[in-house]
């Protein structure tokens, strides 16, 4: 403890318990809610550091996400296990803030991150996507950032990666999905407080509406794998499946199966598709399930 305290006063000299203390009742409160949470530093980043930043992993396989039984391997150690949340925060007593996990059960958390940056109107950016896209955004959390930008709370279906992005739907939108986090209501950081808006605090993360889930989780920008929509018998669709790499397993395979049962070949092609994806590196139960939210998605059936 005594190398800890040392390593706290260091990076953040005269820093007050008092800050460590609201941020760990914040957390245990988030977890209540069923809220996977993790201790984050006034930058806003894992307020613990990776316990293997002095001894490199190896080149093959891939990074532990906490395999290794200790702590500091940033969301991937998101709890909310009131036990493990104490035992983070003892961990990293310079912690002003929490982060929460998206992704997770039970809510698979989906942050709308509406930034204010300069020259853009990212509420207005979103009205427009609204209007276009014929969706409205039901009543959810809203948390205000110090800088006067908003988190939208949404939840996703369960068996669908969505994927992070920036200013990828409209400037000035990010999007908080798989592997990602929001920093919850109640954290201080260098720019101020993170505050749940009045009026939404109690209420639960709303489903995100299908329309705007569609944008999420566009087709992928066209590479010299990607298969033409005249691929007919699907050997495209399999190919684009195999050359997907880590992080973008599911992304590719939901793709797919939807640009194959928008096709007619779905009932044909599911488990081929399955049988690809299991290939990359998903089970056989994260693909089936992927390719049974495609056809859900896209209003068919046929996969058992």
């Amino acid at each position: 403890m005594a190398t800890t305290d040392r390593y706290a006063r260091a990076r953040h000299p005269g820093h007050p318990r008092q800050a460590t203390t609201l941020a760990l009742a914040h957390a245990l409160s988030a977890a209540e809610r069923g809220l996977a949470v993790i201790p984050l530093s006034r930058t806003k980043l894992p307020a613990l550091r990776s316990p293997h930043r002095d001894t490199p992993e190896p080149q093959a396989g891939p990074p532990c996400r906490g395999e290794c039984g200790r702590l500091g391997h940033g969301v991937y150690d998101a709890s909310a296990d009131p036990a493990r949340v104490r035992e983070m925060f003892a961990a990293a007593p310079w912690a002003t803030g929490y982060g929460i996990a998206c992704g997770l059960p039970p809510h698979h958390l989906v942050g709308i991150d509406l930034d204010t940056k300069t020259g853009t109107d990212s509420s207005a950016a979103l009205r427009e996507l609204a209007l276009r896209h014929l969706f409205t955004i039901p009543p959810t959390v809203v948390v205000v950032t110090p800088s006067g930008g908003r988190h939208l709370w949404l939840t996703g279906p369960p068996d669908v990666a969505i994927p992070n992005s920036a200013s990828r739907l409209a400037p000035g939108i990010d999007v908080r999905g798989a592997g990602g986090y929001l920093v919850g209501p109640g954290s201080r950081t260098d720019h101020g407080v993170y505050a749940t808006a009045p009026g939404t605090a109690h209420l639960p993360p709303a489903p995100c509406p299908r329309a705007l889930l569609h944008l999420l989780l566009p087709p992928p920008r066209p590479t010299a794998t990607a298969p033409s929509a005249e691929d007919t018998h699907g050997h495209g669709l399999i190919h684009f499946v195999l050359a997907a790499h880590a992080g973008q397993r599911n992304t590719r395979l939901f793709w797919a199966a939807c640009r194959a049962y928008e096709n007619g070949i779905g009932p044909t092609l599911s488990e081929p598709l399955i049988q690809a994806a299991v290939h990359t590196g998903l089970t056989p139960r994260e693909a089936r399930s992927t390719v049974a939210s495609a056809a859900r998605m896209t209003g068919r059936r046929g996969v058992g």
